[in-house]
């Protein structure tokens, strides 16, 4: 084959009919710069043949910007000494013309034609892609895709089969192929692709297993009805068995018993309740009391420190003294005491519910007295309270009026000295027996006076004057001074008081009052918190106790064998743990006391020193009586404190001894248990009627038949399945001996094309050689005694490669009789001089062959081919003219 021209018009950027012509039968090398138009010709080429006239998608074949242009290209070449000539236009006039030696053909019929002439298909629908392009795929190189040829020889192998096939023929001449097809045939009846069973044979498996499934159903429904006959024995004895005991009854009585227990518990959580409000109020009374101290003694808190370190220094010296007085008696009291602890731990308990009523009824009654002395208390206080408001009362002044007071009379103050500054000022000195008026007032011998507004001056024996000062300003503030001082008039009157100094002292007055007030409430809330009436209820309740315990009491045994005064159990054991813990410790003071002395008196003779020298500075008489009663308040409360927080403790310990998170769980645990066994008798007796009735159905079914029926089905299936198993394995067999012996034939196919391939390449590597594989793919590589895959090659190398194997197809092609024209976009851009130069002579060689069209950018690379170099600028330029 061999391309006389190439004319576009409307196509890309030849917007012009543009004309290549005077190629050449070897090589053809056709140069031009970027954006030249090399790339625009070649598309052209390939949309002359694999794109169909009437396609779609042929939008991009427009020149930019022109939706009216129809892209039209006109192809002249020969071929088996017959002249072609393709005309093909797109979009607005869709035609496609093929004339072969005066006949002509047109549309699809001529597309074909060309399509089977070259080896390429056309898409059904769309625009043509690499997988359409077969055979030009193969041979026609875009630019920069020179290294890419598995896919390209993938997408040419049926049309290069069909090009060998006078090879093909002689495997088809044995029957081979038929054969073949009939094995592939029945295998397929039998086997899929990947090998899975299909048609009868799968349906025979697919039945094997429902019906192995159904037997082993039938076997299971046996052994589960011999299994229920069984079981049905097993329950009815556990029926009747604890349908005699009923042990849910044993557990529901435990049940009863923790119940009862817990109630009691409950009780001694409520007592401690009550407990825990009394010691809050106590300590917040406590707490009052000390704020109250620091605000009353905010200048003595230092003399107050000093003197509790002189008390804490003296009273530790003194215990110190005394312990070393008495440290022998104290560790035989020790030794007697802890015997005593002994057996006192032994008869504790004998008493304890004796000493628990003892005790709560003393705590009632103390309880009982603490509230009366409460009540007195609070009565006081409501007393002082009255007397406090009314003294507010009575000392009712307003903070901002005080201030608007302050205020005015500093501005009256001000304005007297402004106006002092400016008024007319007279001093005099008369002699001896002279006299002056001035206004209605004699003035003395020597003096001298400020005048603010006009005023009569008489001199007796001389005259009158008027002395009248001058300026608006005196005049201006003589007004304000006279404004301010009725302004401050009536302030003064209005707040009742004579001046500024009787209104701050009654603000005063009034601020103490509210203060006492305030702290009054405060000490009313502490003591009595929910009122006087919760304090009778209080009582109330108290009364009650004491005639429940007097009535336990009564009704307890006497205790006239026990010794007096045992404490409680948990108690006694404490104490006899105290007793041996003070043994002890008694041992270790006697080695410790000489320097606990040495050090006591040192601590007590500075803090004594530090507080008689602070005391002498701070001696009030006042302040002392407001400390003194502060502290007895202080210490009765604490006092208070420690007692109730005494009971408490004992109280906490008797609920910790009754444990009642385990007596809680008692509860849960007896009452699951006991519904438990009772829900398991009631299913023991529901299991029982449902075995009956499963097994009365199930005798009814004739289960062993039908086992009997399902195995031999099974059976005969089984028989069948292996028949077509065999047959499938032989039909494998026989098509794996065939499919040897036709790949046999097949590297047949192989030895031309390795033969063409084995030419180029060595001219490029002397001793090198690329295989081909069964697929007619170019894949090993061998070279100076190293073997590895064309892919591993570099990119340079890879496309040299690439363009060697298109050249051995074309000469494959070339002597089965099937056109070939090459086209080379830029190629070989990658390739150094040296490999530059071995790839020319082996397109030379290829040359004397094809038709070759070499598409450059780089006319420089390739002056000594030959042949004369195609400039497409030049060509342009003459189409212009």
């Amino acid at each position: 084959m061999k391309l006389e021209s190439v004319r576009v018009e409307q196509f890309k950027q030849f917007r012009k009919p543009f004309l290549l012509n005077g190629l050449s039968n070897g090589i053809n090398v056709i140069s031009g710069p970027n954006e030249a138009g090399k790339s625009t010709l070649v598309r052209a080429i390939r949309a002359a043949f694999f794109e169909r006239h009437r396609s779609k998608s042929a939008e991009d074949l427009r020149p930019w910007g022109d939706s009216s242009a129809a892209p039209a290209i006109e192809l002249v070449f020969h071929h088996n000494g017959q002249n072609w000539q393709l005309n093909k236009s797109f979009l607005q006039r869709k035609r496609c013309d093929l004339s072969i030696q005066g006949t002509t053909y047109s549309g699809e019929e001529a597309e074909e034609k060309l399509a089977q002439l070259l080896g390429y298909q056309f898409p059904k629908k769309g625009a043509s892609k690499e997988e359409h392009w077969g055979i030009p795929g193969l041979l026609w190189v875009e630019q920069g895709s020179g290294q890419n040829i598995e896919q390209a020889v993938v997408h040419a192998g049926d049309h290069l089969q069909s090009a060998l096939n006078s090879l093909v023929s002689e495997v088809a001449s044995e029957g081979g192929d038929g054969l073949i097809h009939t094995v592939r045939q029945q295998l397929g009846e039998l086997l899929t692709a990947g090998g899975a069973p299909r048609g009868e044979y799968k349906q025979l498996l697919a039945d094997e297993l429902p019906g192995q499934q159904e037997l082993d159903v039938l076997k299971g429904r046996i052994d589960q009805y011999q299994n229920q006959v069984d079981r049905l024995a097993k329950v009815a004895r556990e029926f009747h068995k604890i349908d005699r005991e009923q042990p849910w009854i044993k557990v529901r009585q435990a049940l009863a018993e923790a119940q009862e227990c817990y109630r009691h518990i409950e009780s001694l959580q409520g007592q401690q309740q009550t407990l825990n409000q009394a010691l809050i109020s106590v300590q917040q009374r406590a707490a009052l009391l000390q704020r109250n101290k620091q605000q009353v003694q905010a200048d003595g808190k230092q003399l107050q420190q000093r003197e509790q370190e002189h008390n804490t220094a003296q009273q530790a010296l003194n215990d110190v003294q005394a312990s070393a007085a008495g440290l022998h008696a104290a560790l035989e009291q020790c030794q007697s005491q802890y015997r005593d602890a002994l057996e006192v731990e032994r008869q504790a308990g004998l008493l304890e519910t004796r000493q628990r009523l003892d005790h709560s009824s003393v705590r009632a009654k103390t309880q009982l007295q603490q509230l009366s002395e409460r009540k007195s208390r609070a009565v006081e206080l409501q007393q002082a309270l009255g007397e406090s408001r009314m003294l507010t009362a009575r000392h009712q002044i307003s903070i901002a009026a005080v201030d608007q007071l302050r205020t005015t009379q500093r501005q009256l103050d001000d304005t007297r000295l402004r106006s002092q500054a400016i008024a007319t000022r007279i001093e005099w000195q008369l002699e001896a027996g002279q006299q002056i008026e001035l206004g209605q007032d004699t003035l003395p011998h020597q003096g001298e006076q400020l005048l603010l507004s006009s005023t009569r001056l008489r001199i007796a024996g001389v005259g009158e004057f008027t002395i009248t000062p001058g300026g608006d300003d005196l005049a201006r503030c003589q007004r304000q001074l006279e404004q301010l001082q009725l302004g401050l008039g009536e302030q003064l009157m209005t707040l009742g008081v004579a001046d500024l100094a009787a209104a701050e002292q009654t603000l005063v007055a009034q601020e103490r009052a509210q203060a006492d007030v305030h702290r009054l409430l405060e000490l009313l809330q502490s003591l009595v918190p929910g009122g006087l009436a919760s304090l009778d209820s209080d009582s109330q309740a108290l009364n009650a106790e004491l005639e429940r315990n007097y009535a336990e009491k009564k009704a307890l045994a006497p205790a006239t064998t026990l010794a007096q005064g045992l404490p409680a159990q948990a108690q006694a054991q404490d104490l006899r743990s105290n007793a041996e813990n003070r043994l002890s410790a008694a041992e270790k003071r006697s080695s410790e006391h000489e320097k606990a002395l040495l050090a006591a008196s040192h601590r007590y003779q500075n803090a004594d020193h530090e507080w008689r020298t602070l005391r002498t500075s701070l001696n009030s008489e006042q302040r002392q009586q407001e400390v003194i009663q502060l502290d007895s308040d202080l210490t009765a409360v604490e006092q208070e404190q420690a007692r109730q927080q005494e009971r408490l403790t004992e109280m906490l310990a008797q609920i910790a001894a009754a444990r009642p998170e385990l007596v809680q769980q008692d509860i849960q645990r007896l009452g699951a248990s006991a519904d438990q066994l009772e829900q398991a008798q009631r299913g023991r007796e529901l299991e029982l009627k449902e075995l009956r009735a499963r097994l009365e159905i199930w005798g009814a079914e004739g289960l062993e038949g039908q086992r009997g029926r399902c195995q031999a089905e099974l059976e005969q299936n089984r028989r069948r399945c292996q028949q077509l198993q065999r047959r499938a394995e032989a039909l494998e067999l026989l098509l794996e001996l065939l499919t040897e012996k036709r790949q046999a034939l097949t590297q047949r196919l192989q030895a031309p094309l390795q033969r063409h391939l084995n030419h180029y390449v060595t001219v490029l590597f002397p001793d090198a050689q690329l295989e081909v594989d069964s697929q007619l793919l170019p894949g090993r590589f061998t070279r100076n005694g190293e073997t590895g895959q064309m892919a591993e090659l570099s990119f340079g190398a890879r496309e040299q490669m690439g363009l060697i194997s298109r050249l051995a197809y074309a000469d494959l092609l070339k002597e089965a009789g099937k056109p070939t024209l090459i086209i080379l976009d830029d190629s070989l851009v990658h390739s150094d001089s040296g490999r530059l130069d071995s790839m020319k002579r082996i397109l030379f060689d290829a040359a004397q062959r094809h038709q070759i069209l070499l598409f450059t950018c780089h006319p420089d690379n390739w002056l000594d081919m030959g042949s004369e170099t195609i400039n497409l600028e030049a060509l342009k330029a003459r189409a212009l003219l």
